[in-house]
C-alpha cells in the first residue's frame, strides 16, 4: 500500500487491488482504477453541476436498448408526452369566442357590392356599391340611333331565320333573303359565313328595328350588299377578281416526303393524294432521300388576299430521267391518271407478266407436243421472241434455271400463300433468292422446253395447288387517242408552264 498526501489535498491510499481509497473512510469508498495520482477537492454544488453537465438528456432510443442510458431516455420521452397531454385543451368542451355585432343594412349592402355579384352584373373593376332601397328604376332610357351586329349563318337557306334572330322584322328578313336568292343560290352559301348588318332607329319600342344595311361574302368570287333605299331594298353585287394560277411545288424528299411537301406549303389533302397515286405505280420504299418530288395543285387567289386550294393535278417523284409522272385527267365525270404520254394504268391484284394476247387458257386440253389430253395448269401468252417478262407482283425468286418441259423457268414466291411460275424463257434475268418488285423484268420470251413457238407459259399457285390465273384480276393499261390525246397534251403543256414556287427538305 502506498500513501499520497500533500498540502490542500486529501490523503489517499492504494490498496492491493490497485484502487485508491479515501483515508477518512478507511477503504469504504473507492475511486476506481487509478488514472491520476491526485484529485482536487470539490464542493457539493460543483459535483452536482458536473453531473448535470455530463447528463445526456437526448438519448438515441434505437441504440443500446435496455441499458441504463436507454431506460433514462425512455423515461424522459414518456414524461414529456404525459406533460403535453396534461397541458392540452379539452376536446370535449366547446371553445367560447367573443361574438360580433350584426352588420347594419348599409354594411351588408357594401359587403355584397364587393362580392361576386357585381361581376355577374358586368362590373370589371373598381368598387361598386350595390343597389339599395334608395335606387329607383328609370321609366325610359334613350336608344342608340343605329345598332351594328354580326351573325354566323348555319346555312345559306337559313339567312331569313338568322336575320329574325338578330332583331330584324319577319317581313324585312324574308324580302332581303328573296333579293339575295336572285343573285346567288342560297344552297351555295357555305355554312359558317359571317354577315354584318346595321339596324336603324325604330319609332317605338314595340316594333323591330328596321334593316339598314347587310353585307357578306356570298361566294369566293362574289360579295353582296343589301342597302335600304327609302322603303325598299337594293342588292349590290361586288365581284372579286380571282387568279386561278395553280400552285407548283418542287423539292427534295429528304427524311420524309410528307413533311417536306407540307413544309413547302402544299396542303395536307393534296400531299395525301400525291402519296396515294405514286404508291399505285411504285413502292414508296424505293423513293430515296435524294429523290426530287414535284406536285401541282389547284389554287385560287382572291384580290382581297384569301387563297383556296383544290385538287391535285400533277404528281412526280424520282431522279433524273427515272421519274414517275402522273397527270390528272377528267372525262365525263370519270377521273384517271396518265403519264405525260397519255398512257394510263388501272390497278388489279397482279400485273400482266407480258404485253401479249392470251393464246391458251387454264384447263383440260390436248398437249400440242405430247399429243394426249391433260390439264393445262397455266395460261399461255403469244408474245414475240425476246419480249420482256415482268414479275406479276412483289416476291422472292424461289427457283431460276432449267426445269424439264418448262425449259428456262422462274418461280416467284409472294405473300398470302401465292406463287407464280414463268416458263419457256429464252433468257433468265434474275437469280435464286433475289427479291423482285412488281413490274421488274425477270426474263425474256423464248421457246425452250416442250414448246412449238415463242410464248410465255404463266402459272399461279395458291398454297401449292395450281389455280386459274384468270381468277385473279390483272392490271390493265389504257391509252388516250384522238381528240382526247390532243386535249391531254395541251393540259400537260399548261401545267408544265406554271412557275415553280419552291421546295423544302426535312
Amino acid at each position: 500500500m502506498r500513501t499520497v498526501s500533500g498540502g490542500g489535498r486529501t490523503s489517499l491510499f492504494l490498496n492491493d487491488d490497485q484502487h485508491w481509497l479515501d483515508g477518512s473512510a478507511t477503504g469504504t469508498r473507492g475511486f476506481g482504477r487509478a488514472n491520476a495520482l491526485a484529485l482536487p477537492t470539490q464542493t457539493g454544488i460543483e459535483r452536482a453541476a458536473e453531473r448535470l453537465r455530463r447528463l445526456d438528456l437526448v438519448v438515441d432510443l434505437g441504440a443500446d436498448i435496455g441499458s441504463a442510458a436507454w431506460l433514462r431516455g425512455a423515461a424522459t420521452c414518456l414524461g414529456l408526452c404525459a406533460l403535453t397531454i396534461a397541458l392540452a385543451p379539452r376536446l370535449d368542451r366547446p371553445i367560447h369566442v367573443v361574438g360580433t355585432a350584426p352588420a347594419s343594412t348599409t354594411d351588408r349592402d357594401e359587403l355584397a357590392s364587393q362580392s361576386i355579384a357585381p361581376l355577374a352584373f358586368g362590373a370589371t373593376s373598381g368598387r361598386r356599391i350595390g343597389a339599395t332601397n334608395a335606387v329607383r328604376p328609370l321609366a325610359d332610357t334613350p336608344e342608340r340611333p343605329t345598332l351594328d351586329l354580326s351573325a354566323t349563318l348555319p346555312g345559306g337557306d337559313a339567312i331569313a331565320r338568322t336575320l329574325r334572330r338578330s332583331g330584324v322584322g319577319a317581313g324585312e328578313a324574308d324580302r332581303a333573303a328573296a333579293l339575295i336568292a336572285e343573285q346567288v343560290s342560297l344552297a351555295d352559301i357555305r355554312p359558317g359565313t359571317r354577315i354584318d348588318l346595321t339596324l336603324g332607329r325604330r319609332p317605338t319600342r314595340d316594333v323591330p328595328r328596321p334593316l339598314e344595311h347587310l353585307a357578306f361574302r356570298a361566294r369566293f368570287d362574289l360579295a353582296l350588299e343589301v342597302v335600304r333605299d327609302g322603303g325598299t331594298f337594293t342588292v349590290r353585287p361586288m365581284p372579286i377578281a380571282i387568279d386561278a394560277t395553280p400552285l407548283r411545288i418542287r423539292g427534295r424528299v429528304g427524311s420524309s416526303l410528307y413533311r417536306s411537301a407540307r413544309a413547302a406549303g402544299a396542303p395536307a389533302k393534296a400531299v395525301e393524294a400525291f402519296i396515294r397515286q405514286i404508291a399505285t405505280r411504285m413502292p414508296m420504299s424505293r423513293i430515296g432521300a435524294d429523290s426530287q418530288y414535284e406536285l401541282i395543285v389547284e389554287q385560287e387567289r382572291a384580290a382581297t388576299g384569301e387563297t383556296r386550294q383544290g385538287k391535285l393535278l400533277y404528281a412526280a417523284v424520282g431522279e433524273g430521267d427515272r421519274r414517275t409522272q402522273l397527270v390528272r385527267w377528267e372525262d365525263g365525270g370519270r377521273t384517271d391518271w396518265f403519264d405525260p404520254k397519255g398512257v394510263g394504268e388501272k390497278k388489279g391484284m397482279m400485273a400482266m407478266p407480258v404485253a401479249a394476247r392470251i393464246s391458251s387458257s387454264f384447263g383440260w386440253r390436248t398437249h400440242p407436243v405430247l399429243g394426249f389430253r391433260r390439264l393445262h395448269k397455266g395460261m399461255d401468252f403469244a408474245a414475240p421472241y425476246g419480249s420482256p417478262i415482268r414479275a406479276a407482283t412483289d416476291g422472292v425468286v424461289a427457283f431460276a434455271g432449267r426445269h424439264g418441259g418448262y425449259g428456262n423457268f422462274v418461280k416467284l414466291v409472294h405473300g398470302g400463300g401465292l406463287a407464280t411460275g414463268y416458263g419457256h424463257m429464252s433468257r433468265i434475268a434474275v437469280r435464286g433468292g433475289e427479291r423482285v418488285n412488281r413490274g421488274e423484268v425477270i426474263g425474256y420470251v423464248g421457246s425452250t422446253g416442250l414448246s412449238t413457238g415463242p410464248h410465255l407459259h404463266y402459272e399461279l399457285w395458291r398454297n401449292g395447288s395450281p389455280i386459274n390465273p384468270a381468277s385473279v384480276s390483272f392490271t390493265t393499261t389504257s391509252q388516250l387517242s384522238g381528240r382526247d390525246l390532243a386535249n391531254f397534251r395541251a393540259l400537260v403543256s399548261r401545267l408544265m408552264a406554271v412557275p415553280v414556287r419552291g421546295g423544302s427538305a426535312q
